[in-house]
């Protein structure tokens, strides 16, 4: 019998999944081609000069054992560390829309990497006036799970759902024959580039990749690296989510193409590189900013299979929302209010500045065309009323029961409490949990630090929990476990599940509400005093 929801795609359908026709949807502003290799040596020279006395006084200290870090890193990574946070935390912040111009430099493509993109599209978004009655869209549903979700007493949120558009993406496997010089074979389509990196995938393994970046930085050509390697170590291939960025898209942008390209997977629109894949077959990964991303997603359809309602309208006819094989996040953002203690006590061990810190050099920052908002805002991800929103904050989510097996790496960090609090309470809700603390590290270094040995660990650790969540889920299966790799020896020490966090959701729920009526979030000094 016909699904009487199934509609034989019109003209106008068929036209908006052509690839000329997606090229007119796509944002006209791209990425910034390649800078000529004597360009970028000359501005890593320009850019490096002015940190050599800082360079020369962290070599000096780390050699004489007078830092912290130098028990646990080496010369190398400890100055690199400290470089970063400079660059990070400068003392006269660059606008906005200037850092995110700066940093929209991608590099070439080249080395051991098959890089394909594609745009993913749901042309019945357009059509919606033909739908049959109370039909749900993407819109719909994760507007009912932020009305859903929201603390119990608070108003639902005014918010303005963005539209459903196209969601780039880069299709990433490893090229075994390659060299470092390696580019890509010229006059190859996109479509043939993805055939040509499919007859090296050796696995069913897909991985949905989120990138970090805090929310409006970064992009999937800024993590290529990250995307290669897992896709080397697991055999299979990587879907690097070009997502939007805030402040320009705010909450929930992100979140809904995320979960276009996530349906774009499971049932692909026509004209796709790819053939449909099993949600036994994804995992969702993410680093920073795309872990939140990852677990955001997770929550949305965790809301909608305990409400039953998680059918939506994809393509011109309705389709569930399955749960994919795992979730495999690196150093999480859970908490954007960054209320934990370790954002304190870690401060020495991470790049990533303290609060207070941060606060401080961002009311230097100069205005621009895209901050502050207007109306004004304390955080560049969301609307003040959001910030707690399990949602964005998913530190406060309700419940993980249900929810596929995670794995969550951390180090010592800004991000560690709200990480191993998170892993303690999905353990305690039934789900099966593997938590990786490392001695020392800093925020998210086994993807800017691949080479050193905890990085090596930590991503065996990590693609190695993705292949299982695939290929052999039985060895996840009741086999939670917290460790703390130590630093050097890469020795694993247990830690008892009850003393991974001595902390409770309502300590951290009135500490995180404390600080957005406190004005504490905010980003920029004149919203400060909201």
């Amino acid at each position: 019998m016909t699904d009487p929801l199934v509609r034989e795609p019109n003209e106008a359908l068929r036209l908006a999944t052509t690839e000329e026709h997606l090229k007119t949807l796509l944002p006209a502003e791209k990425p910034n081609a390649p800078a000529s290799k004597e360009y970028n040596r000359l501005k890593i020279w320009l850019t490096m000069t002015p940190q050599i006395p800082l360079m020369l006084r962290t070599a000096a200290l780390h050699a004489a054992g007078f830092t912290k870090q130098s028990k646990y890193l080496d010369l190398k990574t400890e100055v690199l560390i400290n470089v970063l946070r400079a660059y990070i935390n400068p003392a006269q912040p660059m606008s906005i829309s200037h850092t995110q111009k700066f940093l929209n430099n991608f590099p070439a493509i080249k080395g051991k990497v098959w890089i394909s993109t594609y745009a993913c599209w749901d042309p019945s978004y357009r059509l919606k006036a033909d739908w049959p009655p109370n039909t749900q869209g993407i819109q719909e549903a994760i507007l009912k799970t932020i009305n859903g979700l929201r603390h119990p007493g608070t108003p639902p949120p005014a918010i303005t759902m963005p539209e459903v558009l196209p969601v780039e993406a880069e299709w990433t496997g490893y090229r075994k024959d390659a060299t470092a010089e390696s580019r890509l074979p010229e006059g190859l389509s996109q479509k043939e580039l993805y055939g040509e990196m499919m007859k090296e995938v050796t696995s069913r393994t897909t991985i949905l990749y989120m990138h970090g970046g805090a929310y409006w930085l970064m992009d999937p050509a800024t993590h290529r690296a990250a995307s290669r390697l897992l896709a080397k170590l697991t055999g299979g291939r990587v879907y690097s989510v070009r997502y939007r960025l805030a402040p320009q898209n705010p909450f929930p942008s992100q979140l809904v193409d995320a979960l276009v390209s996530y349906l774009g997977l499971l049932y692909p629109p026509e004209g796709a590189f790819h053939t449909a894949v099993r949600a036994e077959d994804i995992v969702f990964a993410g680093d920073s900013a795309g872990g939140n991303l990852a677990l955001s997603l997770i929550q949305v359809i965790l809301y909608l299979q305990r409400n039953q309602i998680n059918k939506v309208m994809w393509q011109g006819r309705m389709v569930e929302i399955p749960l994919p094989a795992g979730v495999a996040v690196s150093s999480p953002w859970m908490d954007v209010t960054h209320s934990s203690e370790s954002c304190k006590r870690n401060a020495e061990y991470d790049y990533l500045p303290e609060p207070s810190t941060m606060r401080a050099a961002e009311k230097k920052r100069p205005a621009c065309k895209v901050w502050p908002a207007s109306p004004p805002r304390q955080h560049v991800y969301c609307s003040n009323e959001m910030i707690p929103h399990p949602l964005v904050s998913v530190i406060l989510a309700p419940s993980w029961k249900g929810a596929p097996p995670m794995y969550i790496c951390t180090g010592w960090e800004l991000l560690a409490d709200e990480d191993k609090f998170a892993a303690q309470k999905m353990w305690r809700e039934g789900v099966d949990v593997i938590l990786e603390e490392y001695e020392g590290m800093p925020h998210c270094f086994s993807v800017l630090f691949p080479l050193i040995k905890e990085a090596r660990r930590c991503n065996q650790g990590w693609a190695g929990f993705i292949k299982n969540a695939v290929e052999s889920p039985e060895r996840l299966r009741g086999k939670s476990r917290f460790v703390t790799v130590k630093a050097g020896s890469i020795e694993e020490v247990e830690i008892k599940e009850e003393d991974v966090s001595k902390e409770t959701q309502e300590e951290i729920k009135v500490r995180i509400f404390d600080r957005v009526r406190s004005g504490a979030v905010a980003a920029e000094g004149e919203v400060a005093k909201l």
